[in-house]
């Protein structure tokens, strides 16, 4: 028994070795799982439950994304799912927090910086969500917060809750981003009308809306640039 332990643990050890000295750049799929698993599992072998995972789910991001009852499924428990899960949001704010979001003033210079700062948010996100971005005169941040999720979030916009933020904030423009979870970065028919409503309440308490962006995994269509668009944020 004390020497499976001992060849359990030196395994570990050489594991954690090898990340510390090259990284993860050579390893497969399922080493970086176990790997993360060590510190959710102190004491099983976690390379039997990694291809678990890997047969079940396919890919590293679909176990990350998967629900936590499937996770549990795999043979894990409740709290070592939940590790898991931590990962991608863990990515979006060490993304935000190092390279887009040093502080709550940010000033945006130029639309590729707001794209990159609203891509972060939806690091992770596989439901659909809707992001408000309020700025002042100067193009500095003044909130930036979801503020609706779950199934089709983006036909139940609460352009009230909209409006009450930018009075409350004083703000003189207005950002909104929502996620196609399942489609493509391209506005619908349903989305131009979305921005032409919005567009005329926001004129009404006199508040731009700078822009509005549609996100499928890590690309984002600023509907600006499609054409027809222009003359709603122009």
């Amino acid at each position: 028994m004390n020497e499976n332990k001992n060849l359990h643990n030196g395994h570990r050890d050489r594991v954690k070795k090898r990340f510390e000295s090259e990284g993860l750049e050579k390893f497969f799929d399922h080493q970086i799982i176990e790997l993360l698993l060590f510190y959710g599992i102190p004491r099983k072998d976690t390379n039997e439950i990694a291809h678990r995972l890997m047969n079940r789910f396919g890919s590293l991001s679909a176990i990350f994304d998967a629900p936590v009852k499937s996770l549990q499924e795999c043979g894990i428990s409740y709290n070592t799912a939940i590790f898991l899960k931590l990962i991608p949001d863990v990515c979006s704010r060490y993304y935000k927090d190092k390279y887009v979001s040093p502080n709550k003033n940010k000033k945006f210079n130029s639309g590729k910086n707001i794209k990159d700062f609203v891509l972060t948010y939806f690091i992770g996100k596989n439901e659909e969500h809707l992001l408000l971005l309020l700025l002042n005169s100067k193009g500095e941040q003044l909130y930036c917060n979801f503020i609706c999720k779950g199934t089709n979030s983006t036909s139940d916009v609460n352009i009230t809750k909209i409006l009450q933020s930018c009075v409350q904030h004083k703000a003189s423009g207005a950002i909104i981003a929502y996620n196609h979870p399942r489609g493509i970065a391209i506005p619908s028919n349903r989305d131009i009308e979305m921005a032409f409503k919005l567009k005329k309440a926001l004129s009404a308490i006199g508040v731009v809306l700078l822009e509005q962006f549609i996100v499928s995994g890590m690309e984002a269509c600023a509907m600006s640039e499609v054409d027809g668009c222009e003359e709603i944020f122009f």
